[in-house]
Order: structure tokens, then C-alpha cells, then sequence
């Protein structure tokens, strides 16, 4: 009974203490990574070199640099997978061609980067999710390789015999030959003087603070060529077409030929500092995908103005109901083309340009203000356009169409992305807002059944003969224009109403086409008040009401 007293005792007490023994491993994965050695190949480091923080292990790196001592700066990398006998020798090549990647292709915060041996974020910021929480590895920049992103990162590495150190990852350093191959000195740039070599100010280089001036005027200077070479072809061409597309693309073909000659020289013959990079980089892919959406828009415009050009087309008239239908399906249309471009050279910048991977944290962080300010601004733009796309989706209203909008009789001439062209009867042109115009009620005399009844209203004397103004409409409608008249069967005279100063007579015109309603009824109303006058002097009564304007009002 004792013996097993005494092994379920042994039992209780292993399986209590097995978390207790576990617990180094577990704060080693937890804090650091556990390594037998750290670059055992390497000398000894220097007292000063400090790695303690992932700042310090930066400024290490930058003080190692100005002193061109690399064989120390060569501690501040893991040099796990090059062979021990290879890595002071390699180690401090390596170290150099970093810093060089470094300095030229990223743009550190140094607000990011702890000075904490945990690099424990202290701060709560809803930006920084890894608050309260202690670090083993930190992303400093994200590069590009051909094939996959390379990242610049520091870990928390503790040999076994020594104390835990700050150092660059060894995916890092594996990395580090295809970075500086790629971003490092071109061969232009090897050519120069080793006095522009050296630093200038604001961390740049002479080259640099001398090249990229020089860079500006010379992508203006192939800008405005470009242009003169095209204001040239097109002036030298017979085609009116030819002529019209060339016209349209000066301005995309400038730009595109000013910021592909940026594009190719930062890229291929000169890498800039990565404060210059950084921004030139992507305004320049922005500016040649930008361009290249841009000349296709506007050659695209050219072609569809050529090919479908209403302008000497009068779509007011009841015969052009399938050229009106077609106008403002290539007005949709375009709208549609020009959003889908937009939406496509986005994604393509966004897909060539990396800022926005290395610079997220900050940009989600003002991501909910700038979104407030900018939908607060660009409201009455995309509202514009949505109702745009709105009536060109719910035909309300079509180009050519005859409405009557806040009591004005006007017809459609253009439906644009943020306002709708109407033609007033009198020749005046209204500008109105799409959102304004979609959501106001208006009258389409053209929508649906072309054919309506235009009513003329008059005031007549009670003793007026309706008869005799009956037969008069009728003779009448004899004299307007048949083609402009509906089905005659709809006509008809009417009494709507009666008060002490006489009746209201009605005359009710059917007309063909509702776009020349208007005209056809005031002729119509013009030959019935002269009937009317000639039947008030024929029979010596009086067929409209004699009243005082004071009475009248």
C-alpha cells in the first residue's frame, strides 16, 4: 500500500511540475528565437555595437556606416545559412549592400521602431494592434523581387550563451544579393565622380540633389516635343479622322512621354534615395498608366463622335425615335466606359506601386477621417454621376425627348456625367444638376405613346354659341398640318366650367408628335381666337367676356 502510495504521489508531482519545466522554452518562443549560436564565424563584437533594442541595432547600422566599419556591422546580421568559415568575409559585404538597400529604396518611421528590448507598443491606438504586446520580430520595408515581395525585418535572436540581440532576419540576409542587384548602384551611376558620390543634404546624395532637378526639366522638355510632334502629324494628315485622334491625344501622349522617361530612368539608369522613390516612383507609373487610359478615352470619344454625330439631326421629331434611343444609349455607354477605365488604371497603379504595403498602418489610421473629408467633398460628384446611371438605366429621359421641367417646355440635348444640357423653347439652354434633375418631377411628352392631346383653354362670354366656336375648331383642324395631327376622332369641344364672368370652353387638339405639340397648338389657338372674333362680329354678340382688370383679378 505505501509503495503505491508513494508512485501515485511521484505521479501528481510530475504532472505538476511538467508546465513548471516547460515554462523556459515557452518564454523563449514567447520573447526570442532560440539559437545555439549566433554567427560563430564572426569576431567577437566591438563593446559599443549596440543591439539591445531595434533601435539601437538601426543606429547601430548607421554609425557602422559612416565609420565604414563593416566587419562590425556584420554582427547586425544572422548569418545562419552561410557556412562558418564564409561568413566574416561574406558577412561584411553583405552588411554593406544592405545598408546600401536601406538608405536608397525605403523610408523608415522611426516612430515605429521601439526602443525597448521587447519592442512592447505602449501605445493604444486602434492603428496598432499589437499594442501591450512584446515583439520578437519586427517589418521595417517591403521590397519587390521579381517573383515574390522581399521583406526588410529585424528579429530577437538568444544564443545559448549569451544574452537575446537584435538582429536583421536571415530571410533578411538571404535576400540581400537579388536586393542590392536590383536596387543598388546602376551602372550610370558608377560612372559619375565620387564627389557626387557623397552626401548632400536631407540624406541625398549630389547626384541626387543635382539629377533630380535636371531629371524635371528634362521630362518637361520631352513632354512639350511630343506634343509639337503630334500637333505636327495632325496637321500634315488629310483623314479627318486621323486628324481629329491626334488632336485628342496631345495631351496623353505629352504626359505618357514625360513620365515614361522618369519611369525609365529611375528604374533602369539611376535608383534615387528612397525618399525620393518612394514618391517619384508612383506618380511616375501613375502618370503612364493614366496617360495610356486617358488616350484611349479620347480616342474612343473621337470615334464614337465621328461615327454617331447627331448634331445636324433634328431628334425632336417623332421619325428620329430610334436615333434618340440610340444617342442616349452611347451617352450610357460612355459613362459605363469611362467608370470601368478608371476603375481599371486604379487597380493597375495600385498593383505596380508598394507604398501602400509599407505605409498601411498610417494610412488606416487616417483612413476614416481623409474617407469623411473626401465623401464630404466629392457627394454632389457621385451623386451626379449614380443618378446619371440611374436615368440612363430607367430611360425617364432620353436624349431628344420634348419635357416640360419646372413649367419650362424644353427638349434633352445632352445627358452628361454631372449635369443634363436641356434646350428651352425660346432657344436658352438650362444646366441642370443630374441629382437635381433625377429628382425632380418633370413631364416626358415624348415617353411612351407619342401621340397626346394639347388642351387650349379660353374664357368665353355665357352667351357665347358654342356651336359656332364647335364648327369653327373643326374647319380648322382642316387647315393645320396633317402630318402633325393625331386621330381627329379625339377632338372635341367642351364647357369644364362656369362662373359670373362666363365659361370655360376647352378645345382639345390631337397631335402626332408631342416635340412639336407646343407649336402646333398655339397655331391652332391663334385661328381659334380669330374665329372667335369673327363670329362675335358676324352675329353682333360678344364671345369673350367684358370685364374690368379690376374685376378680372
Amino acid at each position: 500500500m505505501f509503495r503505491l502510495l508513494l508512485n501515485a504521489g511521484l505521479a501528481c508531482l510530475l504532472f505538476f511540475a511538467a508546465p513548471v519545466s516547460a515554462q523556459p522554452d515557452d518564454a523563449c518562443n514567447n520573447f526570442w528565437y532560440c539559437v545555439s549560436e549566433l554567427n560563430p564565424g564572426l569576431v567577437a563584437p566591438e563593446a559599443q555595437l549596440d543591439r539591445e533594442t531595434p533601435r539601437a541595432t538601426m543606429e547601430s547600422l548607421i554609425s557602422a556606416a559612416r565609420r565604414s566599419d563593416w566587419e562590425s556591422a556584420a554582427h547586425l546580421l544572422d548569418l545562419s545559412e552561410i557556412p562558418e568559415e564564409d561568413q566574416a568575409q561574406r558577412g561584411a559585404m553583405l552588411a554593406r549592400q544592405l545598408e546600401t538597400v536601406i538608405s536608397r529604396k525605403t523610408v523608415i518611421n522611426w516612430d515605429d521602431i521601439q526602443d525597448r528590448p521587447d519592442a512592447l507598443v505602449a501605445d493604444g491606438s486602434s492603428d496598432r494592434p499589437q499594442s501591450g504586446e512584446p515583439r520578437k520580430s519586427l517589418l521595417l520595408w517591403t521590397l519587390h523581387l521579381d517573383r515574390y515581395p522581399a521583406s526588410v525585418r529585424l528579429n530577437r535572436i538568444k544564443p545559448d550563451d549569451g544574452d537575446p540581440v537584435w538582429v536583421f532576419s536571415r530571410q533578411t540576409v538571404e535576400n540581400v544579393p537579388a536586393l542590392y542587384e536590383l536596387y543598388g548602384p546602376g551602372r550610370f551611376e558608377k560612372m559619375l565622380p565620387p564627389a557626387l558620390k557623397t552626401q548632400a543634404t536631407f540624406g541625398l546624395m549630389w547626384w541626387e540633389f543635382l539629377g533630380l532637378p535636371f531629371l524635371l526639366a528634362l521630362a518637361f522638355a520631352i513632354g512639350r516635343l511630343v506634343w509639337i510632334a503630334v500637333e505636327w502629324l495632325s496637321n500634315r494628315t488629310h483623314q479627318p479622322l486621323t486628324r481629329d485622334i491626334l488632336r485628342s491625344i496631345r495631351g496623353p501622349a505629352s504626359i505618357g512621354g514625360a513620365t515614361f522617361l522618369a519611369l525609365v530612368v529611375v528604374s533602369e539608369l539611376f535608383v534615387f534615395s528612397g525618399q525620393i522613390n518612394t514618391i517619384l516612383s508612383p506618380m511616375a507609373w501613375t502618370g503612364v498608366v493614366g496617360s495610356i487610359l486617358w488616350l484611349v478615352v479620347n480616342s474612343v470619344e473621337v470615334v464614337l463622335d465621328r461615327f454617331t454625330n447627331f448634331d445636324n439631326t433634328d431628334l425632336t421629331q417623332r421619325q428620329q425615335d430610334h436615333k434618340r434611343m440610340t444617342a442616349t444609349r452611347i451617352a450610357a455607354a460612355r459613362r459605363a466606359f469611362v467608370v470601368g477605365v478608371i476603375l481599371v488604371g486604379g487597380g493597375l497603379i495600385l498593383t505596380q506601386t508598394n507604398v501602400f504595403e509599407n505605409l498601411g498602418l498610417t494610412i488606416l489610421g487616417a483612413a476614416g477621417a481623409l474617407t469623411l473629408i473626401l465623401g464630404f467633398a466629392a457627394r454632389r460628384v457621385l451623386g451626379n454621376i449614380m443618378s446619371s446611371m440611374q436615368i440612363a438605366l430607367n430611360q425617364s429621359a432620353q436624349i431628344g425627348d420634348r419635357i416640360v421641367y419646372k413649367d419650362r417646355l424644353c427638349h434633352v440635348e445632352r445627358i452628361n456625367f454631372t449635369y443634363v444640357q436641356l434646350l428651352d423653347w425660346d432657344g436658352t439652354r438650362l444646366v441642370v444638376p443630374v441629382e437635381e434633375f433625377a429628382s425632380t418631377h418633370f413631364e416626358n411628352w415624348t415617353m411612351k405613346e407619342p401621340q397626346m392631346l394639347r388642351t387650349i383653354k379660353l374664357k368665353c362670354a355665357n352667351e357665347a354659341d358654342v356651336d359656332a366656336l364647335r364648327d369653327a375648331f373643326d374647319r380648322i383642324l382642316t387647315e393645320l398640318d396633317a402630318e402633325e395631327l393625331g386621330d381627329l376622332d379625339r377632338a372635341f369641344v367642351r364647357v369644364a366650367n362656369q362662373d359670373v364672368f362666363g365659361k370655360d370652353v376647352w378645345f382639345a387638339l390631337p397631335c402626332a408628335d408631342p416635340n412639336t405639340s407646343w407649336d402646333l397648338a398655339c397655331e391652332a389657338r391663334e385661328k381659334i381666337i380669330a374665329a372667335a372674333a369673327k363670329i362675335a362680329e358676324d352675329r353682333g354678340i360678344d364671345v369673350f367676356p367684358s370685364v374690368t382688370p379690376g374685376e378680372a383679378a
